[in-house]
């Protein structure tokens, strides 16, 4: 892709599941299980629409070595598999806190899970918004 808009594009989703993962984390902070359970539902199916997006448009698949780093491996390379590897923990977290929710109404267990959610997307975003979205005119 040589559209330098899929940065724009990408950037607004980032923006986007900022502000779900803030309503969930407000409902969190005052005790609304329901709206927290709703926020975060609504996080976790936009986070993987999202994440998807990504891996099908802009990060290349690591090549036999999955995600676990190789002896040897180029500075793209390293950060595509990095980004995926975040993806992936993204993904994970957030689906424990929805399955909390959804599945035994724990909202003090997703409250406890919570801080790591939003460091972890923060520090995700952050990262491809630095790395990744300045080079993908010239590379793609």
């Amino acid at each position: 892709m040589t559209d330098p808009s899929l940065a724009a594009l990408l950037e607004g989703e980032h923006r986007h599941l900022d502000e779900l993962l803030g309503r969930f984390l407000a409902a969190a902070t005052h005790a609304d299980a329901g709206a927290a359970r709703d926020a975060i539902v609504a996080f976790d199916e936009e986070l993987g629409r999202h994440t998807e997006l990504e891996e099908t448009r802009v990060i290349p698949v690591p090549g036999g070595h999955k995600l676990a780093p190789p002896l040897a491996e180029a500075e793209d390379d390293r950060l595509f598999r990095e980004l995926r590897l975040e993806h992936v923990q993204v993904r994970e977290v957030s689906a424990m806190i929805r399955r909390l929710l959804e599945e035994k109404g724990d909202l003090e267990g997703a409250r406890r899970l919570a801080g790591n959610l939003a460091r972890r997307w923060d520090a995700h975003t952050t990262r491809e918004e630095r790395e990744l979205f300045p080079s993908l005119a010239p590379r793609f």
